[in-house]
């Protein structure tokens, strides 16, 4: 299982750099490895999406450049809360799943905002919430309902219950 999740892990990254520039709306791309993370997060626990939003963030930050660890830390503390989120919460359901995506890409946004703002990063509080994170929330949001939609129908034609 660990290998199949390294690879799951290693392919969003890989999907990051490679898919997502393609799928990008108006400048805005998704967050690939972010939902990755969450949906692990949510479903595996709080070590699982820790160790995961670590690896696929520093992944990203050594592929993107700039500061190394601002990703890392940020998609650790973000995998971590879903993983929290996950044993209170009933996270098979997608009605769960989605909004705690869209309110965890919001939270890490502002995480990484700050610290960048640690090390004087010189950007707008409301150009970079208004023109960044809120629409690239919004975009994983989509791309986690249609992940959490092919989930469901996976795991229903497994179970031999599909449109019966």
């Amino acid at each position: 299982m660990r290998v199949s999740l390294a690879l799951m892990l290693l392919g969003g990254g890989l999907a990051q750099t490679s898919v997502a520039p393609a799928l990008s709306v108006g400048g805005v791309a998704p967050d690939i490895p972010l939902v990755l993370t969450v949906l692990l997060g949510l479903r595996r626990g709080p070590e699982v999406g820790c160790v995961s939003g670590f690896a696929v963030g520093l992944l990203q930050d050594v592929a993107g450049g700039g500061f190394v660890g601002a990703q890392a830390l940020t998609k650790a503390l973000v995998g971590f809360a879903a993983g929290l989120m996950g044993e209170w919460l009933w996270v098979s359901n997608p009605l769960v799943q989605v909004p705690g995506l869209v309110l965890l890409t919001l939270a890490e946004g502002l995480g990484r905002y700050w610290l960048l703002q640690l090390l004087h990063f010189p950007a707008a509080f409301g150009d970079v919430m208004l023109y960044v994170v809120l629409p690239q929330a919004l975009y994983n949001g989509f791309l986690g309902a249609a992940g959490a939609f092919g989930l469901s129908v996976i795991e229903a034609r497994r179970s031999g219950s599909l449109w019966r």
